[in-house]
């Protein structure tokens, strides 16, 4: 079972035989034995007495030829897994010579993960608890702290903040970055291990410190952990006739809430005529399955590609269209994003400008555009695995580049340069973009919860870029409205 992340193959792996033979020696005595025996001697003769827990590599090395080029001279060019000998090597004197105990599930995990780590930002190896972490975010109901980091620069930076949640309620804003988790610092900290350390028991209680701006001192604060059960849309009818809708992550049930907001949105504006337009909130989403940003996408357009994936080589793997069943009325639309709208939600922005189906506003984003495929391990580890890069109806990468908004409307200041300060492009080891800005591709315009309400008031005046975005969408009503007989 695999699931694509805009975030399971099975695997299947056997030897009982061969490790019930292996009790006690190690790896390094067997290869020293192994380049005295003749060809004839046999498999089975070689590995008696090395540790079971290293037999399957043993088993791997033989298989793949490695284990011939080691023991018999075999020219080391022979197999391009020829550096397993050196792995299994380095393994071998860990288990023979470090001073303490070694946990070979700790040794394995990590050399996986350091072994991912070296293609890109977005490959990662989890571990069976970051795995079920992973599972119970896309499912939207899990025991945390209330707020979604990543690692930006080196900092473990809040990229989401869930609303009525406990750092909600502590005042952690987008942007913040933690100094420190439960006394340890959090600078260079590995994301998996912060979310293990926020990750707990309802009720029980993390000390975090937070900086929001360097000149300032950090904010201190002790968050009680609880059931964090996210809703992916917040939606609220306005008076005027219009529908704002914020999506905060494209978790398993955003398309369905989304549809049920507009659903009874429409219910409640009928009489008048249904919505007037729609205000889509993308900012600080940080993204999530891609088969929701298709269905999401899906829902405003009639026909035309959503979004393409290749591979390696530039390999067309998948081409997702719309579907003129169930698509909503033709109403005006205005999407809103920021520095922090990545991945899935860049995916739906990209999808309906081209489209020119809405109108993008806001501040450039992110500009993650690749494709990662979770594949469960049979030990239910999972290597997260960047397969391919994804590209807008119009044929164009994001990847490292982001979406130029056609209306640009900045927030405060210090919010605008610290969103802009961290991009896919500012990652160690991002992908580039296989077409550079000045070589083609399309440029812009050239080529309150679920059970909305009508009786919310739509100034927005506590945010600005919102503000601006809604009378970006009045004006373009009104427009149309004129220009109707």
């Amino acid at each position: 079972m695999s699931a694509q992340h805009g975030c399971r193959s099975k695997v299947c792996c056997t030897g009982s035989r061969v490790q019930e033979e292996g009790e006690r020696g190690g790896l390094g005595d067997t290869l020293e034995a192994a380049r005295t025996q003749p060809p004839n001697r046999g498999f089975r003769g070689v590995i008696r007495g090395m540790p079971g827990r290293l037999l399957g590599l043993a088993v791997a090395l033989v298989a793949s030829g490695s284990w011939a080029a080691v023991a018999y001279g075999t020219p080391a060019s022979a197999s391009p897994y020829k550096n397993l000998s050196t792995f299994a090597r380095a393994l071998a004197h860990i288990e023979l010579s470090y001073v303490a105990p070694v946990d070979q599930d700790k040794l394995m995990y990590g050399a996986i993960r350091g072994m991912v780590r070296t293609l890109d930002p977005h490959s990662d190896y989890l571990d069976p608890h970051e795995f079920r972490v992973l599972a119970s975010d896309t499912r939207g109901r899990f025991g945390g702290v209330g707020v979604e980091i990543d690692v930006r620069d080196g900092w473990l930076t809040v990229t989401a903040v869930f609303p009525n949640g406990p750092a909600q309620r502590a005042g952690v804003k987008v942007g913040d970055r933690f100094v420190s988790i439960d006394g340890m610092r959090a600078r260079d900290m590995p994301i998996e291990e912060a979310v293990r350390r926020m990750r707990g028991e309802p009720g029980t209680e993390v000390r975090v410190s937070l900086r929001r701006e360097e000149d300032r001192p950090a904010l201190e604060t002790v968050l009680k952990r609880e059931i964090i059960s996210v809703d992916a849309i917040e939606g609220r009818v306005l008076d005027d006739g219009h529908v704002y809708v914020r999506l905060r992550v494209f978790q398993e049930t955003t398309t369905s809430e989304l549809a049920d907001v507009l659903d009874q949105a429409t219910e409640t504006l009928r009489a008048r005529g249904g919505i007037r337009g729609l205000l889509i909130d993308l900012r600080d989403n940080p993204g999530g399955l891609l088969d929701q940003a298709i269905s999401v996408a899906d829902q405003f357009l009639e026909e035309g590609v959503i979004v393409s994936t290749r591979g390696r080589d530039g390999r067309e793997l998948s081409v997702a269209g719309a579907r003129r069943s169930g698509t909503r009325p033709n109403f005006p639309i205005v999407v809103l994003v920021n520095g922090y709208t990545a991945s899935a939600a860049e995916i739906v922005a990209g999808a309906l400008r081209d489209h020119k189906r809405a109108l993008i506003v806001g501040t450039r984003t992110f500009g993650k555009g690749s494709v990662q495929n979770v594949i469960e391990l049979p030990d239910q580890s999972a290597l997260k695995l960047t397969v391919a890069r994804y590209y807008t109806p119009s044929g164009r990468s994001i990847q490292a580049e982001g979406i130029e908004p056609d209306v640009a409307i900045e927030q405060a200041p210090s919010r605008a340069e610290e969103a802009r300060s961290y991009s896919e492009a500012s990652l160690e080891g991002h992908l580039e973009n296989e077409v550079r800005r000045d070589e083609g591709g399309a440029t812009p315009r050239e080529t309150q919860r679920r059970g909305a309400s009508g009786k919310n008031a739509a100034p927005f005046s506590d945010d600005f870029q919102l503000r601006l975005a809604y009378q970006t969408l009045r004006a373009i009503t009104m427009d149309r409205e004129r220009r109707t007989p």
